[in-house]
């Protein structure tokens, strides 16, 4: 299996590093002095149970000349457009695109735009950041990766594609990352798109760490009511997330490291281009939609507006 990861962050990095430590054929897709510090030095890991170095295969998608088994896009919502001439132009009808991104309905959307290219819908439970050009910061031991194919996918498509899959998945596993093939990828990325928008509107809105909305009082209520607002939008929608959904996220954020934020957060803080759009005004567009009141996200956006 030859792999392609198309950007090199926190997720990406993290996915292409750990599947090269255990001798997988990877080549990550970056740029910059990222890009210039992996080919020097490799990529380094500072993780809580210890750090490591890999060395890694990376260039740009310009330098970039072979055609792989295996595309993870693991770039921002805003720069996934950009992914597609470069997937075009690499991929062929064997080839599958794996989307781990933070927004909901990559897949789809990704898959209107390369027809003849297999695309399944993926997201992932990770905390990293890339610390410093070359290295890569996990605050947290969960690393799994869920990925699979939508409601209504061919019979055939699913047959040809089906056997790759559980080859990533065996693939994944042997470089201790967590495979989950979901055969409700839909609800599943719904469901870790209602973590994580919550906490990068919520973070953002009052500049804070995870530790505060660890805490009883008004941080952790503003958290809890977004986290309803999409399970109302997930209901309206016939995507229903589980009923304790509140209860399941409020888990996930009490396990974070209380310095914790999202990456959203941090693009905003430092004047950085954002995933706002994707992250916070499309669960205003999704409640339009369905006819879901999200008075919460409305209160959030209109600070960023």
């Amino acid at each position: 299996m030859k792999y392609v990861i198309i950007g090199a962050g926190g997720t990406g990095g993290a996915i292409g590093g750990f599947l090269s430590k255990t001798g997988k054929d990877v080549t990550l897709i970056a740029r910059g002095n990222h890009l210039a510090a992996m080919k020097e030095k490799g990529l380094h890991f500072e993780t809580p149970d210890g750090d490591f170095t890999v060395p890694v295969k990376a260039c740009t998608m310009e330098e970039y000349e072979e055609t792989p088994d295996v595309v993870f896009v693991c770039v921002k919502g805003y720069s996934l457009q950009d992914t597609i001439p470069f997937i075009k132009k690499i991929a062929d009808s064997h080839t599958i695109v794996i989307p781990i991104l933070n927004i909901y309905g990559t897949g789809g959307r990704m898959q209107k735009l390369i027809p003849d290219i297999p695309v399944t819908d993926g997201c992932i439970y990770i905390a990293t950041e890339i610390k410093e050009p070359g290295t890569i910061l996990m605050s947290g031991t969960i690393f799994r990766v869920v990925f699979g194919l939508r409601q209504g996918t061919s019979p055939q498509i699913k047959e040809t594609v089906t056997p790759v899959l559980t080859t990533i998945c065996h693939d994944l596993e042997e470089s201790s990352i967590t495979p989950i093939l979901s055969p409700q990828i839909e609800k599943d990325a719904l469901q870790k798109f209602s973590f994580v928008s919550p906490m990068a509107a919520a973070g953002s809105f009052y500049n804070a760490q995870a530790f505060v909305f660890q805490m009883k009082g008004q941080f952790r209520s503003t958290f809890i009511s977004l986290i309803e607002e999409i399970k109302a939008i997930s209901d309206a929608m016939g995507v229903s997330l589980p009923e304790n959904i509140v209860e399941i996220n409020l888990k996930i954020m009490d396990d974070l490291a209380p310095t914790a934020t999202a990456s959203m957060h941090r693009d905003i803080r430092d004047g950085k281009q954002s995933e706002l759009d994707g992250l916070v005004f499309e669960v205003i567009r999704l409640g339009q939609k369905y006819g879901v009141p999200t008075p919460v996200y409305e209160m959030i956006a209109e600070k960023f507006r």
